[in-house]
């Protein structure tokens, strides 16, 4: 049994802490919870019976746990990382794993040094529809990749930027590319193949924040092939979807819903026995399955720990994204198209001084 403590008890904290404190997680449980503020902490500490925390270095010393899940903002993730991995535990953290190039080289430098493992939390590489459509890309179904695309249509009202200080801003958060169009980015890189040049433009419609609401990308991928990414906040007035298509030579398949959950089209040139009834078996996550992505996630991290073999998203694929990310946002300063690989120059993400 693999104890995990949780840094961090704001928004997110639930998903993790329901997973890890009511024993979903097959060889995983609850250790203790820290957060700097003592209710937050205090709250999710007695719900599930486990000890809570202020100070996450008297909490690594008392629980001596196995693993522990960062869950503070995104740009406190590389300091908690790096202060943490001293303790020898194994280190999970939310998207993204940093705001800056550099922090994510320390991240994983540190957890390197340590001895430790570094996972970043790419939750919906688990769904099944994803699964499905990365093994099809596998087997070669796709042939030459024509266009990649993702689609981001959320409601982020001024209420959801106003809970917290931090929100939105670009020394801790970010906009959408960074927030919520996160996973999505690694998605579709992770299907597409490498990036080599980004042309990007944003703005802040509807809401009153330093980074962008709304933003658009075009991409060209190392293969030839053209992406596309549409990403907003601004939907109104509730969530719309969080899409995925994927075009080639070969067949053409789009994952739709909410978050890139639900197989909407599966269409192959060369057809196989499976394709008739493929949207059928594989077309959402399983249904009562609270949290599927961060479930399978946890379950994958146990099985690493315990068994050994490879992580499907450590620190240096969560980097590749984040590099990515950082790309989008210079070429939206620069007013320029951006070649990757670079070293960011006007990018304001991570900044402090605006």
């Amino acid at each position: 049994m693999l104890d995990f403590c949780i840094v961090g008890c704001g928004r997110i904290a639930k998903r993790h802490s329901e997973l890890l404190g009511e024993g979903v997680i097959e060889g995983a449980r609850l250790a203790g919870v820290c957060d700097i503020d003592a209710t937050k902490a205090e709250k999710i500490g007695k719900q599930f019976d486990v000890p809570w925390f202020t100070d996450m270095h008297e909490m690594m010393e008392q629980t001596k746990p196995d693993v522990v899940t960062v869950l503070t903002e995104s740009g406190n993730h590389a300091r908690h990382t790096i202060e943490l991995a001293r303790h020898g535990a194994h280190i999970v953290v939310e998207k993204p794993m940093a705001l800056t190039l550099d922090d994510a080289d320390a991240m994983i430098k540190a957890c390197d040094e340590a001895g430790v493992r570094l996972f970043v939390v790419k939750q919906n590489r688990f769904n099944v529809p994803v699964v499905k459509l990365r093994e099809a890309l596998e087997k070669g179904r796709f042939g030459k990749l024509v266009m990649g695309t993702v689609r981001v249509r959320w409601c982020r009202p001024q209420r959801y930027y106003d809970q917290d200080s931090w929100r939105g801003t670009w020394a801790q958060d970010g906009g959408v590319l960074t927030n919520q169009a996160s996973h999505h980015v690694d998605l579709l890189e992770w299907m597409m193949g490498d990036v080599v040049r980004v042309s990007a433009m944003s703005a802040t419609r509807l809401v009153d924040i330093e980074a962008e609401d709304t933003a658009a990308v075009v991409l060209q991928f190392a293969n030839g092939a053209l992406g596309i990414i549409e990403a907003t906040g601004g939907t109104r007035p509730k969530d719309l979807e969080g899409s995925l298509s994927v075009l080639g030579e070969g067949g053409t398949v789009v994952i739709g819903g909410f978050a890139v959950n639900k197989l909407e089209t599966w269409n192959f040139v060369d057809e196989q026995p499976e394709d008739e009834t493929v949207i059928q078996d594989y077309s959402v996550n399983p249904p009562n399955v609270y949290g599927f992505g961060h479930q399978a996630y946890y379950e994958h991290v146990v099985d690493v720990i315990e068994n050994g073999g490879p992580q499907l998203v450590d620190g240096l694929t969560g980097r590749r994204s984040l590099e990515l990310i950082s790309a989008i946002y210079e070429s939206i300063e620069t007013g320029k198209s951006v070649d990757l690989r670079f070293n960011p120059r006007m990018a304001k993400l991570g900044r402090t001084d605006g």
